[in-house]
């Protein structure tokens, strides 16, 4: 089996429901392809997903009877040819005569002769020109392959130069962010570790996730020693932002809602027990200067109460999917972070057995997901307004539950992956409609860059170089 076939395969079982990534990583590790061929793979796979209603207007343009009457093996046969043809830099022969004998193998001689037409058309003449630009929802729709409802949201949204920023980001290679694991290494140290095994690799920081590094080029980074030995886990930068949104303290009770495999609460675990070690730094410098014996030994007694290393965060990590939280628990062992506990928990049911009340709680609600399109860009094929709706109630339920398990005065965080109004600000305007004892709490200065003018951060791929989140901090009174 060649990166072709790998290829065809994956977006075969994309058409039928399954995740890009998801499938990918499942088809590689069964076809134990070299670095080379597993590259070509992953772009194929994604440049179709990304560029699909592109190739797809290019290949019917060309085509006598239009692609109506072709079925979807031999559909995603032709793309896989056509992104090659128009996108890489790929010998046209090459990528037809494989194209041919695959729909040959799969279908008949006649297909496959009806393909090796159509293609070597395509390689002759090229795509039929884009709309005008003056016509920018039609443009962007076309030349970035993205369903005209999400141009039009983004271009109401951002403008056209912000659209067109917007869109591109979502059809470029997205870098694989790790977080550090600040307990056992450092970014400058892991980065040394890492080019150490992978000297190709580029690597870059945010100012807005201090144990934040972007990763190019570093082929797979999960087979390195680094990795098992527990020094970085993978996790988008915005995700990243949420848990510090959360800024979680030691010795608090958090509730990380909708956990799934623990990323947010495997950090928000980290960030309590980095603040407990610089209180305890900071305690420490104020003792030794302190020549007062007595005063000195009553300080001290005082903080090792509050801020002692062994003063954790006390987080539950909730969620329905009993198979995630397991994969969290693991993430959470390999990485050495204790003071979690995984529940298996229907959030939207009030009987549900956590903690009557929590000093933070974080919901990372199930959302569209449409701010990880440059990850999931299969999505973009998949999400209408109509699911946007049913999740954004799915969320208001989610978030009417998880009001009473916040503490007077407590915190309750809101985020998801996604840019919508529905799922964003309007939910939020209408739970403070129904819940007069909360109010949104403006994000602290570390996050200006970020804030809204409702009070809320939102992050962008083109701007911050992270998936699109909304999160918004919500205080008890």
């Amino acid at each position: 089996m060649n990166a072709r076939d790998v290829a065809r395969r994956v977006l075969g079982r994309v058409d039928t429901g399954g995740y890009g990534s998801l499938t990918l990583a499942g088809e590689l590790g069964r076809a134990q392809l070299g670095d080379a061929d597993a590259g070509l793979a992953t772009e194929l796979v994604y440049g179709v997903l990304k560029r699909r209603t592109r190739l797809d207007r290019a290949l019917a343009a060309l085509a006598p009877r239009g692609l109506g009457g072709v079925d979807a093996t031999t559909a995603n046969t032709l793309r896989v040819a056509a992104y090659q043809i128009l996108f890489l830099r790929v010998p046209a022969h090459a990528a037809v005569d494989d194209a041919v004998g695959a729909v040959k193998r799969s279908r008949s001689q006649k297909l496959a002769n009806f393909a090796n037409a159509l293609l070597r058309r395509l390689a002759r003449e090229g795509e039929p020109p884009l709309p005008p630009a003056s016509d920018l929802g039609a443009y962007l729709e076309a030349a970035e392959s993205t369903p005209r409802w999400l141009v039009d949201d983004v271009i109401a949204r951002l403008g056209g130069e912000g659209a067109r920023a917007l869109l591109e980001a979502w059809n470029a290679p997205a870098p694989t962010w790790l977080r550090v694991n600040t307990a056992r290494t450092s970014v400058a140290a892991l980065q040394s570790a890492l080019v150490a095994e992978r000297p190709r690799a580029r690597f870059a920081t945010s100012p807005l996730s201090p144990e934040a590094l972007a990763v190019r080029g570093g082929g797979d980074l999960f087979s390195t020693a680094a990795f098992g030995a527990g020094l970085f886990t993978a996790q988008d930068l915005g995700a990243q932002i949420v848990a510090r949104f959360v800024d979680p303290a030691p010795g608090e009770h958090i509730l990380d809602a909708c956990a799934g495999v623990g990323g947010k609460s495997t950090h928000l675990a980290a960030l309590a027990r980095d603040s407990a070690a610089k209180a305890e730094t900071k305690n420490d410098a104020k003792i030794e200067a302190n020549h007062n014996e007595k005063i000195g030994a009553k300080i001290d007694a005082k903080n090792d109460a509050k801020t002692g290393s062994n003063v954790e965060a006390k987080i539950d990590a909730a969620d329905l999917s009993q198979r995630k939280l397991a994969l969290g628990d693991d993430v959470a062992r390999r990485l050495g972070i204790s003071g979690i506990r995984f529940i298996v928990a229907d959030l939207t049911d009030p009987r549900t057995p956590l903690r009557p009340t929590y000093d933070r709680v974080l919901l990372d609600a199930p959302c569209s997901g449409l701010g990880v399109l440059r990850r999931h860009p299969e999505l973009k094929w998949r999400r209408t307004r109509d699911e946007v709706r049913a999740l954004a109630a799915l969320q208001a339920r989610l978030l009417d539950t998880l009001a009473s398990r916040v503490k007077k005065g407590g915190l309750l965080v809101y985020s998801v992956c996604t840019f919508t109004d529905e799922e964003g600000p309007l939910l939020i305007a209408a739970f403070l409609a129904s819940h007069p004892d909360f109010a949104i709490e403006p994000p602290p200065p570390a996050f200006a860059a970020l804030a809204t003018e409702d009070g809320a951060i939102r992050t962008w791929p083109h701007r911050d170089d992270a998936d699109a989140f909304y999160a918004v901090r919500l205080r008890r009174r």
